[in-house]
């Protein structure tokens, strides 16, 4: 998987590329904790993402518990396989998805 930030004022965008998986779901959780210090918006950029497993979904849950302290955290480009791994688990009810 690949992480692109860009970082613009108190906003950081998280582009993910790839599977999100046990792998490398704890790429992820290292790269929100070492990022997210100052910013009050993160957005994760899921157009290039492939796949998502319950290790992912605990990294987006970490995330948003990082977030939910200091801000808002909103997810874009779902596809429909993983809009589906959403809606069977319920995260997007937890998850802020557009």
């Amino acid at each position: 998987m690949n992480i692109e930030k860009n970082l613009q004022g108190t906003t950081l965008t998280m582009s993910l590329e790839g599977r999100l998986d046990t792998t490398t779901a704890p790429d992820l959780d290292k790269e929100v904790q070492a990022s997210t210090q100052g910013v009050d918006m993160l957005i994760f950029d899921f157009l290039k993402l492939e796949y998502i497993s319950s290790a992912g979904l605990r990294a987006l849950l970490v995330a948003q518990k990082i977030m939910n302290k200091q801000g808002k955290m909103v997810i874009k480009n779902v596809n429909e396989t993983i809009a589906e791994v959403f809606e069977i688990t319920g995260f997007n009810e937890v998850l802020t998805i557009e």
